[in-house]
């Protein structure tokens, strides 16, 4: 079982604290959303064990036949390479899925909420799993076994989750440097013009800063995607993206333009302009 997996109880009992407080304290706050947000996330975690076969076949193939070296697991070096190696790794999967169309149809269903709360966290595509195994097979390279990589990302995963939320502001200045935190989470959330695309980092933050993504929190965020889709459909929140890729393929002029549509930018039209 995924770390991810096993800590669904306590995600469940989270989601419900946060949920009991802000129904009592925020006007707006929608549990018809909350209720939605689960629905997908279960139905990501079930999808995702069908879809983690894929990433089995290859991964294990890579570490047993082409990797050059296997990491000796049962000591403490391996885990702190592969607690960094995962976190960038994470780093450039989650900016290739805001800048590259194909990516972005899968990664859109988290960010289709206007909402910001824990229950945010588990809304997840359900077909992710087709396509982002890839960007994680240079650990197989790296001689790191597939249970480790499996462990050491849902610690990645599970760390990300407490941070999709409004209640806490920012935390000491050393921590908000370093690590992803509620603040710079928001950021990645909003709409606001200088808030996209912005601050990629999973576990670290300071990614982000190297690679010129970083923005600070400094006004209030609007939650949400630049085309809200205002639906609790599930089937719908998962495959509106790919139904307007292909909406706009059948109106492209060419082979080219059509290409542009699947692997150029989110907001770019058929003439591949921004």
């Amino acid at each position: 079982m995924k770390p991810t997996d096993i800590a669904i109880p306590l995600f469940a009992l989270l989601i419900a604290v946060e949920t009991l407080l802000s129904v009592r304290y925020e006007k707006t706050y929608d549990r018809k959303d909350v209720w939605t947000n689960i629905a997908l996330g279960f139905g990501s975690s079930f999808f995702g064990f069908v879809f983690g076969y894929i990433q089995a076949f290859f991964y294990d193939g890579i570490y047993n036949h082409v990797a050059p070296y296997q990491m000796p697991m049962s000591t403490w070096w391996p885990w702190l390479i592969i607690l960094f190696a995962d976190d960038f790794l994470y780093y450039w999967f989650h900016r290739i899925s805001h800048e590259v169309r194909f990516f972005w149809n899968f990664h859109v269903v988290h960010h289709s909420s206007n909402q910001y709360n824990l229950s945010v966290a588990v809304r997840q595509s359900w077909f992710s799993g087709i396509a982002h195994w890839m960007f994680y097979l240079p650990l197989a390279l790296m001689g790191f076994p597939l249970w480790s990589f499996i462990f050491m990302h849902g610690i990645n995963l599970i760390y990300q989750f407490w941070i999709h939320t409004k209640t806490i502001y920012k935390l000491p200045r050393p921590v908000e440097y370093v690590f992803n935190t509620p603040s710079h989470h928001r950021v990645h959330h909003g709409v606001n013009e200088q808030y996209l695309d912005k601050n990629y980092g999973g576990i670290f933050i300071f990614w982000d800063r190297l690679f010129g993504s970083f923005v600070e929190e400094d006004e209030t965020v609007r939650y949400g995607i630049i085309k809200p889709i205002h639906s609790y459909n599930l089937l719908w929140i998962n495959v509106h993206a790919w139904a307007e890729m292909l909406e706009a393929m059948r109106s492209a002029p060419g082979l080219g333009a059509r290409l542009r549509c699947v692997f150029g930018p989110p907001a770019m039209n058929i003439e591949g302009k921004l």
